[in-house]
Parts: structure tokens; C-alpha cells; sequence
């Protein structure tokens, strides 16, 4: 039934799932209601409701404008069923802004392809990188998906491997006045967000635990195939699948690397990896198959966001 519907890219598809990311998203936060007092929160909470729809249209916009997958909306449902899986996201709002940014970095790194202004998707995605990072800093890891952009399209034009640079002075630049303007201590900044940490053990409870497992069977279970057709999709789309797979192990890679660690971390991967679970299903020539995956991935995702409630 789920695949069924979510098969096709209609205007109601986008309704369903922007009502749904709505009622889980006041549900969760209405955990706690001392927000709902506060005009600055509310104002707020609605702020970061609207970048994770943004995310999610920005999935949708990069999966189709791109042809990574045909013209439906599983990458969309399947990015939204993750936000589900791990509602901590839902209210930590550096991981949201950060995430959102790396989004806008991603439509245009693969946007790349076309190799119209080149320069100038090198400059975007290289800034929204940094301006992610001051939000996140390992985030900043996404930088390598820049220079492999850069080597799969416009590797001979020795200007385009500065322009990062100037991204980042340009990032650096506003970053600091900002802080200072507001007083704040850029040392101090700097070292509470490069920090490294390789514990694992921040679980607040067992379904925290048990989440991450199935993400990472899930994981498993979209990547591999996906990186064993790459080498069958269209040789002009080849280099883009690649890039959305350096982009969820670049999302892995900055999950290991956070200190404070949370599940919330594994947002970086929900863009890259709903567009592999988007090529699975439409790989599989069984409806059966497809409604079984989809509707386990669901029922397991409502039944441990009830039970974090």
C-alpha cells in the first residue's frame, strides 16, 4: 500500500508527508510544554519546522532535477521515516540548520554535471559547507565532496581548487565579526566545537540502542546494492551517484568523529541514504517486495518514536 502510493510524484504525496513531519514534530516536542509560553520559542521551534520541510523538499528537488531515481517520492518518504526513527533530531536545532546547509552544498555539487558556471557551484557549495560547520564543525568534512566534485568535472582549471579557499575566508570573515560583535570569546568557541570522541556509549535508553541497529541494517541494506550498480546507471549520471555515495560515508565519517555523540549525529547520512533506499525499491521488480521493505522500515520507526514519547 505505502509503496503504491509513494510510487508516483504526486501533489498529494507532498501533502500526506508535510502533514505527517507536522504532527510528529508538535508531538514530540510537546514532551515538555514550557516552550509553549514563550513567544521567542514558538517563533523558534516554527523556524526549524520549516528547514526540516525545507530538507525534505530539497531531497525531493535534488533526487528528480538530477535523475537520481524516476519520478516518485521514496526518497522524500523514506528521508521523513528517519526523522521518525530518531525524533532527538527533531529538537536539536544546530544538527537541523547544519544539515539543511549541507543540503544546499549537496544540490550543488551535483548540480556540477552540467558544467554550466562551474565556478559559481563551487563557491556555493564550498560556503554553505563552512556555514554549516560553524553549526556543526565536522560537518566540514563535506569539504572532500567538493574536491571530488571538482576532480570528476573540472579538474584541469587550476582556479577552481582556490575557490574553496576563498569560501572560507569569506565564511571565516563574517564568523568572527559576528562573534565579536556579540562578544563572545572565538578561542573558547573554537575549542568546545573541535573537539574528537570516539564513545559510543551515549545511550539514554535501550530504544535509543535498538534504533541505531536497525538504521544500521538498513544502512547496510540500501548501500550495498547501490554501490554495486553504480557501474550499470547512465555514464552521464555515474559521477552523481558516486557523489551521493561519498556523501553518506563523508555523514558516517562525521557521526564517528562528534564529540557529545547522539543519534541525532546520523542526520548527515538521511539525505544520501534515502536516495539509495529510493533506487532499491525501485529496483524490485516485486510490489510485494517493495510494500514489505517500506512498511517494516514504518512500523518499526512509529513504534519506537511511541515508546521515546
Amino acid at each position: 500500500m505505502l509503496a503504491s502510493v509513494f510510487k508516483k510524484s504526486r501533489p498529494i504525496n507532498y501533502v500526506i508527508i508535510g502533514v505527517t513531519l507536522i504532527l510528529f514534530y508538535f508531538l514530540y516536542l510537546l514532551k515538555d510544554t514550557a516552550w509553549t509560553g514563550d513567544y521567542l520559542e514558538i517563533l523558534k521551534k516554527s523556524g526549524l519546522l520549516l528547514l526540516l520541510a525545507g530538507s525534505l523538499f530539497l531531497v525531493n528537488f535534488i533526487t528528480h532535477k538530477n535523475v537520481l531515481s524516476k519520478a516518485n517520492t521514496y526518497a522524500m518518504f523514506i528521508f521523513m521515516v528517519f526523522l521518525i526513527l530518531f525524533p532527538t533530531i527533531l529538537v536539536n536545532q544546530n544538527i537541523i540548520i547544519s544539515n539543511f546547509f549541507l543540503l544546499l552544498a549537496l544540490r550543488r555539487l551535483i548540480s556540477l554535471q552540467s558544467l554550466i558556471t562551474p565556478k559559481e557551484k563551487i563557491f556555493d557549495a564550498s560556503f554553505w559547507i563552512f556555514a554549516s560547520a560553524i553549526f556543526h564543525f565536522w560537518s566540514i568534512l563535506y569539504l572532500v565532496l567538493v574536491f571530488i566534485s571538482i576532480i570528476f568535472h573540472v579538474s584541469r582549471d587550476y582556479r577552481n581548487w582556490i575557490i574553496p579557499f576563498i569560501a572560507f575566508f569569506a565564511v571565516v570573515s563574517i564568523y568572527f565579526m559576528v562573534m565579536l560583535m556579540a562578544g563572545h570569546n572565538i578561542l573558547h568557541e573554537l575549542q568546545e566545537n573541535i573537539r574528537i570522541s570516539f564513545d559510543f556509549t551515549y545511550f539514554e535508553n535501550i530504544y535509543q540502542n535498538i534504533a541505531l541497529a536497525i538504521f544500521s541494517s538498513v544502512a547496510v541494506f540500501f548501500c550495498f546494492p547501490y554501490t554495486v550498480s553504480i557501474s550499470s546507471k547512465p555514464l552521464n549520471l555515474q559521477s552523481s551517484h558516486k557523489k551521493i555515495l561519498f556523501s553518506f560515508l563523508l555523514g558516517v565519517g562525521i557521526y564517528v568523529l562528534s564529540a557529545d555523540k547522539n543519534n541525532s549525529f546520523l542526520a548527515f547520512t538521511f539525505a544520501p541514504l534515502a536516495i539509495m533506499g529510493a533506487n532499491y525499491l525501485e529496483s524490485q521488480e516485486n510490489t510485494w517486495v517493495r510494500e514489505i521493505v517500506i512498511s517494516l522500515i514504518v512500523i518499526i520507526a512509529l513504534f519506537l518514536f511511541i515508546v521515546q514519547l
